[in-house]
């Protein structure tokens, strides 16, 4: 079985770029790849040109956050990072401005094992950043946070983009990811389904517009003569699949009709995500069925 086939894509420096797909469309697998946890059969993974085998001081380029169980539960929050920062030469104030940095520095000598899901996100996150690496991979990273701890999140990946930091992120929260990534990445069953920026995959979907009108009846009689496919939506409302505001407005001008409201709809991240792939929204969550294991190409990063 193949769990990457033929993937490849590019993340500029200084952007946060989105990577998306369905439970098992080897998101994880490609980010493992990317760090030297899995070997492919063939293809290669590049940090700054070169694989992360080969890179001289990885932690000082690039830090992950993939598990969230990575520390040992009866060790404290703060000799976590002092352990993990060693070889790094962090000293004691780094690692507690990171402990403040992920809001959890009044938890720093608590055990990690009594520790909620959401504090040890964190604590991945302030692991992740321990070498203040110039490239941050973070896979889930939203995952049991709350709504407070999320907008802090997207606040804190779009600093470290704006300081110049590169950031790829997986994750399913697809409304978050619509305001927080400047681009997304997309797989399915292993395979790029597409990529691009918000508005570049927003011109794939199919746009609608929707209009409201005292007058509706007579607007709908002269849009229909126009050529425009119009759904009456309610007793003064319009909606007009695949239409334009431009047309709408300048013939409702021309004939002298009043306009309460005139919207153009363009598709969410989550529609076109959906339509790309074919998955279905679940408790939040985006599904798919592709469970594909063994590793056969990875992507350039």
């Amino acid at each position: 079985m193949v769990a990457v086939d033929g993937l490849s894509f590019t993340v500029e420096s200084g952007s946060v770029v989105g990577f998306l797909g369905p439970n098992g469309a080897g998101k994880t697998t490609t980010l493992r790849m990317l760090l030297g946890l899995v070997t492919p059969t063939s293809g290669t993974a590049l940090i700054r040109g070169r694989p992360y085998r080969r890179l001289t001081r990885p932690g000082r380029l690039i830090g992950a956050s993939l598990d969230t169980g990575a520390a040992h539960p009866r060790r404290t929050a703060r000799n976590h990072l002092r352990m993990l920062g060693r070889p790094l030469r962090t000293p004691d104030a780094r690692i507690h401005e990171l402990l403040c940095t992920v809001g959890i520095e009044q938890a720093a000598d608590r055990q990690v094992g009594g520790f909620s899901l959401g504090m040890r996100q964190r604590l991945a996150l302030a692991t992740a950043l321990l070498g203040d690496p110039e490239i941050l991979v973070v896979d889930e990273p939203a995952n049991g946070l709350d709504p407070e701890g999320i907008h802090w999140l997207r606040g804190l990946l779009r600093e470290l983009a704006g300081n110049g930091r590169t950031v790829l992120v997986s994750s399913h929260l697809l409304s978050e990811m619509q305001q927080t990534v400047d681009r997304v990445v997309v797989i399915d069953h292993g395979r790029l389904v597409t990529q691009g920026t918000i508005a570049e995959l927003g011109a794939l979907g199919r746009r609608e517009v929707s209009v409201q009108s005292p007058q509706s009846v007579r607007l709908g009689e002269l849009l229909r003569a126009a050529g425009e496919h119009v759904l009456v939506t309610g007793p003064d409302t319009l909606r007009l699949p695949g239409g334009r505001a431009q047309v709408v407005g300048d013939l409702a001008a021309y004939h002298g009709i009043p306009l309460y409201e005139l919207h153009t709809a363009t598709p969410t991240l989550e529609e076109i995500f959906f339509s790309l792939t074919g998955a279905r929204a679940a408790n939040g969550t985006a599904e798919g069925s592709g469970h594909r294991r063994k590793t056969h190409r990875r992507g350039g990063s």
